[in-house]
């Protein structure tokens, strides 16, 4: 079956550094990848190019079979994104930022689009308020409508419960993974919270200084490596006090 995302030989390098280096995996249809590693690993650098605002130094992006650097507008077309640090435009209203956004994406009958993405993050009592006075909470449930407006077949995930409060992450969590067994979307998603990790990801892909050490189901690798959690196996790949073998027989 083909992926929904294939990345292969990704690399990126901004002057003498390299961000990502030989980067590949896949994410099929319906499963949830989790990118995880510490700060300057590599995880935003790489979405950034699997969304095509960065071009890779070297290697292939595709998205639904399409090449991202050939046909980019079809594989956007199948995409969408969320992200904490990426807010929408706070001057404008939740309807009117996911009107402009649907647009964007050529969605048929959006107003039923909108009036169904409101109600389903629990957006109506906000919809005529403009977005920059909203809550972090508030304007977390907004970034995932806005990419959910086009029912992408690849959802790009920024670490998205962030800045929410632990009741509103684990209703957002439950949500994407419904995303991902009833619609069939493939999701990428980069956090730091493993329990997060280890609750909604299939498999999960540890990368450090561009490089990835470790892929695996969650709960294999934190056997496998004989770690006490998800988080403990996280602390030691971050620290590259993972047994090489190990790592390259992974």
């Amino acid at each position: 079956m083909q992926p929904v995302l294939a990345v292969t030989g990704l690399c990126k390098t901004f002057g003498a550094t390299r961000a990502v280096d030989d980067v590949a995996f896949e994410v099929q249809a319906g499963e949830i990848v989790g990118l995880v590693g510490p700060n300057g690993a590599g995880k935003t650098t790489t979405i950034s190019m699997v969304m095509g605002v960065l071009a890779p130094t070297a290697g292939q992006v595709s998205i639904g079979g399409f090449d991202i650097a050939r046909r980019r507008s079809q594989a956007l077309a199948l995409t969408n994104f969320a992200a904490a640090y990426a807010p929408l435009p706070g001057n404008l209203t939740v309807e009117q930022n996911l009107r402009v956004f649907g647009m964007i994406y050529g969605v048929r009958d959006l107003s039923r689009r909108i009036d169904d993405l409101v109600a389903e993050y629990d957006l109506v009592p906000f919809r005529k308020t403009k977005t920059g006075v909203l809550s972090s909470g508030e304007q977390t449930r907004v970034t995932l409508a806005k990419a959910m407006l086009n029912s992408p077949k690849l959802l790009l995930l920024d670490e998205p419960t962030a800045s929410i409060d632990p009741a509103a992450a684990r209703r957002i969590r439950r949500h994407i993974v419904d995303v991902a067994e009833k619609a069939g979307a493939g999701v990428l998603w980069t956090s730091h919270n493993m329990y997060e990790v280890a609750e909604v990801c299939d498999r999960v892909l540890f990368l450090s200084r561009g490089h990835i050490l470790l892929s695996g189901e969650p709960a294999r690798l934190v056997a496998e490596h004989k770690a006490a959690s998800l988080e403990d196996l996280f602390v030691t790949v971050a620290n590259e006090a993972l047994d090489p073998e190990a790592a390259a027989a992974s």
